[in-house]
């Protein structure tokens, strides 16, 4: 019985993933978007992308508050039904305020679902058991990606609103929850003195700020990017970001055996494979083959590090404080996320001269290769505290 009621909460896991993935639903639409709307500023349109942190945010910080007054499985099915009612509406409406508005309620949805997917993992699973099903969620992220991603980029080549179908795939994981996640009622909160993070859980939350800053940038990008006879193919963006979601798959599945290999470096890896895709995409944004080289590589580094962060951060705190851990990396990444594109967008202007996808990756490049390669110098004892260690 106790395997079946697991098995059944990792299929739960595996939706509520899935569900993750629609915040780039309409990533592979951006350029079409952006053609439909040409009064629209650049920056806005790719905040179609990252606008739903805004909300997912509040709600992180929020969550363990709201499960203690309508107890988790309530609070699960809302959040897949906001999911899917928000991200419907552009479908039957066209307005850019209403996409814009409805991606800011997408964001609540999502950051129900993201703090609670990894609670949900924290309660029912321990030890190395919790590092496999935290792989099975990453690996779940990316397969909802790639699906959406996919099929977005078809139907988007109608006309962008139907690139908003996808969201259907919340209803899926609404049902999924009412029938297998087990329901436990309110839950009590305990004192705040026992709820608490650590040292090493803020290192790990300021980590994936930084990774998710210039890791959102593939998707806000990427489309835009695409240079020669590729221009302005939504289908190809679509293929494109779908190779950068379906690597995840493979990583997430694999998560204990690169762990194992990477050891204590795994999380700095992950964000040198960021540096290398965005290498690629800077040389070779017209080769469809090179294209899906930066893909692999880009994607790589997200499907490493969100789950070795989540098991980091879970196994740093007390049993009691991973619902808040959960948190703190969904605020690190929605904020990143949500100031990513201005920050990036400027940043080419001021040091590289010019607003342009390139200029982005560029500088996310240099970024994302000097710093792990630092932290790595420093954690094998050759620097301390700033200063080189000549013994």
């Amino acid at each position: 019985m106790e395997f079946q009621n697991k098995s059944n909460i990792k299929w739960v896991i595996v939706f509520m993933s899935f569900c993750q993935g629609l915040q780039f639903s309409v990533s592979p639409v951006l350029q079409k978007i952006q053609i439909t709307y040409p009064e629209v500023s650049r920056e806005l349109v790719q905040m179609l992308i990252t606008a739903p942190a805004i909300m997912a945010t509040i709600i992180a910080v929020l969550s363990g508050v709201v499960v203690s007054i309508v107890g988790k499985k309530k609070l699960v099915l809302l959040g897949t039904l906001i999911c899917a009612v928000s991200g419907l509406i552009p479908f039957f409406i066209g307005d850019f305020g209403v996409l814009f508005g409805s991606r800011i309620v997408l964001g609540i949805g999502l950051g129900i679902v993201t703090v609670l997917n990894t609670a949900v993992v924290a309660e029912h699973f321990h030890g190395r058991d919790r590092i496999n099903v935290m792989g099975l969620q990453g690996a779940s992220i990316g397969g909802g990606m790639l699906l959406i991603s996919f099929m977005s980029g078809i139907l988007g080549e109608v006309t962008f609103e139907y690139a908003y179908l996808v969201h259907v795939l919340a209803l899926i994981a609404f049902l999924v929850v009412i029938f297998l996640l087990p329901d436990k009622g309110r839950e009590e909160i305990e004192s705040n003195k026992s709820i608490r993070l650590n040292k090493k859980a803020y290192v790990i939350a300021v980590l994936t700020f930084v990774e998710f800053i210039f890791l959102i940038s593939f998707s806000t990008n990427i489309a835009m990017h695409i240079s020669g006879k590729y221009l302005g193919d939504s289908a190809v963006a679509g293929i494109i970001i779908g190779v950068f979601s379906a690597i995840q798959i493979l990583c997430g599945l694999f998560l204990g055996y690169i762990s194992k290999w990477t050891k204590q470096y795994t999380l700095y890896i992950a964000m040198l494979c960021f540096s290398f895709g965005a290498f690629t995409l800077v040389l070779f944004s017209d080769n469809y083959a090179f294209l899906i080289v930066g893909a692999l590589l880009c994607g790589a580094s997200q499907g490493i590090f969100i789950p070795r962060a989540m098991y980091e951060i879970s196994n740093a705190v007390d049993i009691k404080a991973t619902a808040l851990a959960a948190a703190a990396i969904t605020v690190m990444i929605n904020i990143g996320q949500l100031i990513s594109p201005i920050i990036l967008n400027y940043l080419s202007l001021y040091i590289l001269g010019e607003k342009t996808t390139t200029n982005v990756f560029i500088i996310g490049m240099v970024v994302m290769f000097l710093l792990p390669m630092f932290l790595i110098i420093r954690k094998k004892g050759v620097i301390r505290d700033g200063i080189l260690n000549r013994n």
